[in-house]
């Protein structure tokens, strides 16, 4: 069983299936406190510093809301500008100074592999918050968490999932973190619907086929959407070497209700990490499909603060610890 305390949580890769059911579970124990049925303060007076050198809303916020949940106090840096990088600060040293300033560190930054580096560097658990092309493995964490709750809505499991991945699949980091951690678990067809220009890594690829899985690569929508989830990923815009070059490949693979009603089964569920491009040369997921109760794409974001939460309090040693420290919510909350 993987020591969570005092570790950091940099990819995917440092977890096995048991460390995994672990994340999976706490998670799952934070659902009161995030749903505001109850408060929670057993991380009062910790401080989380949120570094993100790279633009983002949901993953920073969501970090932060997660750390408050808890009790925690949070301080930002948001863009390199802002912080002494810019001034030739190395990731080593910023990692010294702030983790002396902090009990917990989240990182996003555009470059590859630079939340490693800078980890190397610091004293205190530090949690990936996306490296460039790389990895985002609470994403992908909170991916699992919500195809597994998706799933059992159907008496189905991870085990024996029919998936489809779409999109930008050579620069979406999302999904490769997530086929990462689907090759931990048993008998997955999945389907790898791109343009031929980005499809998903060889490496990857072989990843999935050497653990067992189905895999199938197309180009085509028509015929390939009828499984249990599809994970549709945007154009990865800031990863290409320019717009125009990006807009080659917009709107090729939208899905709308038509589209859906069509070709996919009555209980597909529909996944995206968010931001969608609702723009007209775009629109990925198109707004018809809001009122369709698999898009899930919303409960998903939702499940990134109970993923976190839960990589907080592994990471602090206080999961074991977190109904000793409730309190009754005094506030009018939503129904």
């Amino acid at each position: 069983m993987m020591n969570f305390q005092g570790s950091h949580i940099l990819s995917v890769s440092q977890f096995d299936r048991t460390a995994i059911s672990r994340i999976l579970q706490v998670s799952a124990l934070m659902a009161p406190y995030a749903e505001r049925k109850k408060r929670c303060h057993v991380l009062d007076g910790a401080i989380l510093n949120n570094l993100f050198f790279e633009p983002s809303t949901r993953t920073r916020v969501s970090f932060g809301a997660a750390f408050n949940l808890l009790g925690g106090f949070v301080r930002e840096t948001v863009g390199v500008e802002n912080s002494s990088l810019s001034k030739g600060e190395s990731l080593f040293d910023t990692a010294q100074v702030i983790s002396g300033y902090s009990d917990v560190i989240a990182m996003r930054h555009p470059t590859m592999h630079s939340v490693t580096e800078f980890a190397q560097g610091s004293t205190v658990p530090v949690i990936n918050g996306g490296d460039g092309a790389n990895e985002h493995p609470t994403q992908a964490l909170l991916d699992l968490f919500t195809i597994e709750s998706e799933m059992k809505r159907f008496g189905k499991s991870l085990d024996g999932l029919n998936i489809v991945l779409m999109g930008d699949l050579k620069h979406g980091r999302t999904v490769h973190s997530l086929s990462k951690l689907l090759s931990l678990y048993n008998k997955i067809k999945i389907t790898l619907v791109s343009p031929i220009a980005l499809q998903m890594p060889e490496s990857i690829v072989s990843a999935l086929s050497n653990a067992g899985h189905q895999v199938i690569i197309t180009d085509k929508i028509a015929g390939n959407l009828a499984c249990d989830v599809i994970y549709q990923t945007r154009i990865q815009q800031e990863r290409f070497a320019s717009k125009d070059e990006a807009n080659l490949y917009r709107g090729h693979f939208s899905l709308n209700k038509r589209i859906y009603q069509e070709y996919c089964k009555e209980h597909t569920v529909i996944m995206h990490p968010l931001p969608r491009d609702s723009r007209p040369e775009a629109n990925e997921l198109d707004t018809d499909l809001n009122d369709l109760e698999n898009l899930a794409i919303f409960r998903q974001a939702q499940n990134g603060v109970l993923v976190r939460m839960a990589l907080f309090a592994l990471t602090l040693g206080v999961d074991e610890k977190l109904s000793q420290y409730e309190k009754p919510v005094t506030w009018f909350t939503k129904k």
